[in-house]
């Protein structure tokens, strides 16, 4: 019997264990089933060598539980121990200067593990003591015991074991004693361990008999010793990768399609990413691929592995270049997992233009499905944007597909502006927008359907990448003024036609909610409708990117500003401007002319005090007069404009169509139509 101290130079070695090494004590045993699969791994090689030459025998993992003695067991018939071996990988943890690696560790210690070999000792975090007994498969060797309480102290003595390999008894502590239940051991190799390429068996098979669930006499194997990304794409068919795909994720529909990835250079990388039919709410979850290194589960926060978008795949990804214990710094920061990362972005775009060319019908009925996956990564993956563009489509309202370059070929005759730049005209909602899309189409302009969440951020990005392109939403100013072929045409109206004309219509727009409109005036033709509601397309851009961005809240509080645009040529519209010039045109014309009288006397004042280079004299008498008078004429539009219906009725039609009438103005309207009629 030998008694001895573990190689450290400090005695906090286990406290660091226990506290720091491992964020989720439950990790132990993926660590201890690996290190017996490596160890019945290195067996059969040795085997295979003609190293080994006796009898493998069954080759498994086993985990047993005893409650009655508060004891985990994981066995394996791998290549076992001596006690040398025992002294050298046990004992001698595997760096040296334990004080600098406290001090320079502990704070990131997940980057450790694997680097120094301490997947083992991750069983004190859960016990008391730990006991190994192992058997060399060496011819002659003697098998031996080692038992360490959690200190640094160990005893290491001969023992009776006949069976070659390794068995690590761990004497779980009272706060821990969740780990000798089944259900949470087997819901842990489940997590851990489900696609080991080493049988793994917990407990027994369990059937139903007498009312209750009860253990058979079959052992229970938890994994898939030969999970389907291991196995060549030519052997597989798509039952195989449908089951598969509903193994790794139950209750979810069929996927899509799919990507086998295998490369051996310049690192090794096997796996299945699925793409998911992705809802418009735009969902994004983190924790639908997993990552395995050599088949063990390392991790579903795949964030350094993948890029970013996608995270909306779902899937497995093995590789033995990625460590077991990682952190998220590490994976950004790792020069061989941004190669994956590349790798990985370049295979999808490759099988997404693969299958554009291949069967372009069918791509274009998956577009809905897989546009927000596709934007996301145009959105944030530069070179996935240049591969991306080739086969992106853009859809317009009459469900017809182009893709960049033949949509700008479609436009490029008819909606090119008075300064050459192509305008994409494009609506949100079909049906809420339908009369400006009709009014767009009338024209013989082309509108596209942008009806995706992501679709405003797409907007500015394909402005920056495609020259000489803006994007102008179809309810964003008048048909004839969305593509503006020439300057704007005048309103036909005298300035204090357009000043009264101002207070009578604006006078009448019913209170919207964080609303506030512009009344403007323009002949646009007797055809076009009185009155149209439209919305400044920056403003309107900055309110539908805030929405989704908590940075640009302040322009989410801020009201919306709708330009209120009346047809002068419009015949109504121009029945009341005369109506109006006739009943009330000599008393509006009398106090314009005196407040027009009023402010050329303050303008005269204030220029001759200049002038003189002296201070201005205080215009109080004179600015009181003008607001009284401002007053008068509001009241005396106002009140006209009161007693006229159609005035009522033009508003509430261009409100109705941009969707801004609603309670008790739609009531309104309804009773004033009624009558009208």
């Amino acid at each position: 019997m030998a008694n001895g101290k573990i190689g450290v130079t400090t005695e906090n070695i286990f406290p660091v264990i226990k506290k720091f090494l491992y964020s989720d004590h439950e990790i132990f045993l993926r660590e201890l089933v690996s290190n017996a699969v490596d160890a019945t791994q290195k067996i059969r090689t040795l085997a295979s060598f003609g190293d080994f030459k006796g009898e493998l025998g069954t080759l498994d993992v086993r985990v047993d539980i005893d409650k009655e003695k508060g004891t985990l067991t994981v066995t394996d018939r791998g290549i076992g121990m001596d006690a040398e071996d025992v002294d050298k990988y046990i004992n001698q943890i595997a760096f040296s200067g334990a004080e600098e690696f406290l001090q320079k560790y502990k704070d990131t210690a997940n980057n450790i593990i694997g680097h120094f070999g301490l997947g083992f000792y991750s069983a004190f975090m859960v016990s008391k003591k730990v006991e190994i007994r192992s058997l060399s498969y060496k011819e002659g060797a003697k098998a031996v015991l080692w038992t360490c309480d959690g200190s640094p102290e160990y005893t290491m003595e001969e023992c009776d074991k006949s069976d070659r390999g390794t068995s690590i008894t761990l004497y779980i502590d009272d706060e821990s004693k969740e780990f000798l239940e089944q259900a949470r051991i087997d819901t842990l190799l489940k997590k851990y361990c489900r696609f080991l390429p080493v049988p793994v068996i917990s407990g027994k098979k369990q059937e139903w008999k007498d009312g209750k669930m009860v253990d058979t006499n079959e052992d229970n194997v938890v994994n898939a010793t030969e999970p389907l990304w291991t196995k060549k794409p030519a052997d597989l068919t798509d039952e195989d990768y449908l089951k598969f795909y509903h193994e790794l994720m139950p209750g979810q529909d069929d996927p899509m399609f799919w990507i086998h990835l295998n490369v051996d250079y310049p690192f090794t990388l096997t796996g299945i990413l699925y793409f998911p039919k992705i809802k418009n709410e735009f969902d994004v979850r983190k924790d639908r691929i997993q990552l395995y290194s050599n088949q063990v589960y390392v991790t579903d926060q795949v964030e350094g592995v993948v890029p970013e978008f996608m995270t909306l795949m779902q899937g497995v990804i093995d590789s033995p270049d990625i460590p077991l214990n990682v952190s998220r710094s590490y994976l950004q920061a790792d020069t061989a997992v941004k190669k994956i990362s590349g790798y990985i972005s370049k295979k999808v775009a490759e099988k997404l233009d693969s299958m554009f060319k291949a069967d372009r019908k069918a791509f274009e009925e998956k577009w809905d499905d897989i546009k927000v996956f596709i934007e996301y990564g145009m959105l944030t993956d530069e070179k996935f944007f240049e591969s991306a563009k080739k086969f992106y489509l853009l859809k317009d309202v009459n469900d017809k597909y182009f893709t960049l370059d033949e949509y700008h070929t479609l436009v490029e005759g008819e909606q090119k502006d008075k300064d050459g730049r192509l305008v994409y005209l494009y609506a949100t909602d079909k049906t809420a927008q339908h009369s400006y899309i009709q009014a767009a189409e009338d024209k013989g302009y082309s509108v596209l359907l942008l009806d995706g969440q992501l679709e405003p951020h797409m907007v500015g990005l394909l402005e920056q990448k495609l020259e000489g392109v803006s994007f102008v939403r179809v309810d964003s100013d008048t048909p004839e003024k969305l593509i503006r072929k020439s300057d704007d045409k005048g309103s036909g109206l005298t300035a204090d036609q357009t000043e009264v004309m101002t207070i009578l219509f604006k006078s009448q727009i019913p209170e919207v909610d964080k609303a506030q409109f512009m009344v403007g005036f323009e002949e646009i033709s007797a055809d076009a409708a009185p009155a149209t509601v439209t919305q400044n397309e920056f403003m309107r851009r900055m309110k539908d990117m805030a929405a989704m961005q908590p940075g640009m809240s302040f322009y989410g509080d801020m009201p919306a500003s709708y330009s209120f645009t009346v047809n002068t040529d419009q015949p109504a519209v121009k029945a009341i401007i005369e109506e109006t010039e006739k009943t009330i045109g000599a008393k509006t014309s009398d106090i314009l002319k005196q407040i027009s009288a009023l402010n050329d006397e303050i303008a005269n004042v204030s220029k001759e005090a200049q002038d003189k280079k002296e201070s201005v004299p205080d215009m109080k008498e004179q600015n009181e007069k003008i607001s009284a008078l401002r007053a008068e004429l509001d009241k005396e539009v106002s009140d006209y404009a009161a007693g006229l219906p159609k005035v009522k009725q033009i508003i509430d039609l261009a409100l109705l169509q941009s969707g801004l009438l609603k309670g008790a103005a739609l009531s309104e309207f309804i009773k004033r139509t009624a009558k009208l009629l």
